[in-house]
């Protein structure tokens, strides 16, 4: 009995090796079938038999189950049983894959499974690495698909087996789904999937992304997405602070952009792998571009529509009323005053506004339209505002200019219309005691613009200007201002010239 033995008997059949009902009687056998076989004397041992082990003419029984099949002049097989619809690119020799299996013998035992380690097989293929029918039988394969590779022992291990699971001369089939495939010298693979027909600059080296990515392997496995966090992803380009394949991918790409990036591994997260990456990994990222800028970008500005009789232009100091509407690059909307039913009210160049804004509403007249784009380092910067504009944003403002009320020289927030009275401080000083209190002195004031000698700075709280002109002028800071203390900016003007 082979039972006993614990190993199959393997033997060529119809080349003399059995006695020749054996030899008959296997013929037309198919793998698990399992035949009683009677053989006559004549077409066993016959009237001889086998000393101390088969008597002469003896009639032999055999319960025979086969186990495996193969022919010398056999070849691998390949059976696929599943081929996705997109096959870009199939296996070639010296291409790396990734592959899950499960190996079997013809009988359908399992002697080895990949799936049940948890963890795909990475190899090369038709250098030497595998057997020789698996080099064989990988080859030509697209990333997807699931196919039986059945090999004879010739092409596998042989008469010796592996000297632990396989036995010799076993045929070995395996039902093989490839995973992931590349080859060393691979680079980036680029498909653009939507390119806006108004593209007025490309990023380059040194230019600062924010990108929505969903990054996949081949396969299909999601490993990672922005989306989810809902933030994009903010980085330098082509400066390695991302992959280098993800480095060179988003060089060269339009604000608006969708392309999907193909890494390969060594342009990736190479042998190791990371987190949900597992080595040797080809990865998949399909990237939507929302802005981009450089740090030394300036303010830009595209007038849309201007008067006719644009002589009056805005200047710092001027107090300005304008509508906006403000956006991100990708055309979300920020915020608008038309919704709000209001003008946005400042004084130019005051520090109201973001730098870049105050760039931007220079020299504009009143009725002039105008699109200003502010990079965030003139913006909001990398923090943004909570809730409202996301961290290093590229902002678009359409703005109109309504009004322009003309400011004073840089430095003042009072002057006069007309002659200064050379008993001004008399005048102020109502009750003649040789004091000016503030109330005094904001009454004056106000008297003077409301009759029109003088003017103040626009755009600033009265009492706010008032009181810091007092301040000013009480010297002592005693809350009250003599005529000792009370010196014209003019004046003060030509006594520090003098003093230099």
């Amino acid at each position: 009995s082979s039972y006993d033995r614990g190993s199959t008997f393997n033997v060529f059949v119809g080349k003399g090796q059995l006695i020749a009902g054996m030899d008959e009687a296997l013929v037309g056998m198919c793998v698990n079938e399992r035949r009683f076989v009677k053989i006559p004397p004549k077409l066993a041992y016959g009237s001889e038999g086998v000393s101390g082990v088969i008597p002469p003419n003896s009639v032999l029984h055999f319960d025979v189950l086969l186990i495996d099949l193969w022919n010398s002049e056999d070849e691998v097989q390949v059976q696929t049983y599943f081929k996705p619809e997109k096959c870009p690119r199939t296996v070639q020799v010296s291409d790396f894959v990734r592959y899950h299996y499960n190996g079997t013998f013809l009988d359908g035992t399992l002697f080895d499974s990949s799936h049940n380690r948890m963890r795909t097989y990475d190899t090369y293929v038709g250098i030497g690495w595998l057997i020789p029918g698996m080099d064989q039988g990988l080859l030509g394969m697209c990333v997807g698909e699931k196919r039986i590779i059945t090999i004879p022992p010739f092409l596998a291990y042989g008469e010796d087996g592996d000297g632990k699971d396989i036995p010799g001369q076993a045929s070995l089939v395996f039902d093989v789904a490839l995973l992931d495939l590349h080859n060393p010298k691979d680079g980036i693979t680029i498909e653009n999937q939507h390119v806006p027909e108004s593209c007025e600059r490309r990023s380059q080296t040194g230019d600062f992304l924010r990108y929505h990515y969903n990054g996949t392997l081949l396969d299909g496995t999601l490993f990672d997405s922005s989306y989810s966090r809902n933030r994009t992803y903010d980085t330098y380009v082509g400066k390695g602070y991302v992959i280098a394949g993800m480095d060179e991918g988003l060089l060269g790409v339009c604000t608006g952009e969708k392309r999907r990036i193909i890494i390969p591994p060594h342009l990736g997260y190479g042998e190791e792998g990371r987190g949900k990456i597992p080595g040797s990994a080809v990865l998949v990222f399909d990237i939507h571009v929302v802005d981009f800028h450089n740090p030394s970008d300036s303010v830009s500005i595209t007038v849309n529509y201007k008067p006719s009789n644009c002589t009056v232009l805005s200047k710092k100091g001027d107090y300005l009323k304008y509508h906006y509407n403000a956006s991100l690059l990708d055309g979300t909307l920020l915020d608008s005053t038309h919704s709000l039913g209001k003008t946005y009210n400042i004084v130019l160049g005051s520090g109201q506004v973001v730098v870049g804004m105050d760039m931007g509403l220079q020299n504009m007249c009143v009725g002039e339209r105008r699109t200003v784009i502010i990079p965030p380092h003139l913006g909001y910067g990398e923090d943004g505002v909570e809730g409202e504009v996301p961290g290093s944003a590229v902002l678009v403002f359409d703005i109109e200019l309504l009004e322009l009320v003309s400011g004073l020289p840089e430095g003042y927030m009072f002057v006069w219309n007309g002659e200064v009275s050379p008993n001004l401080f008399e005048e102020i000083d109502q009750n003649h005691d040789g004091e000016v209190l503030l109330e005094e002195f904001s009454e004056y004031i106000q008297a003077q613009v409301d009759s029109g000698k003088g003017k103040l700075a626009p755009g600033f709280d009265f009492e706010k200007i008032v009181k810091n002109m007092f301040t000013n002028q009480d010297r002592d800071g005693n809350g009250k201002v003599t005529a000792e203390e009370f010196k014209l900016k003019d004046q003060e003007a030509r006594e520090e010239h003098d003093e230099l």
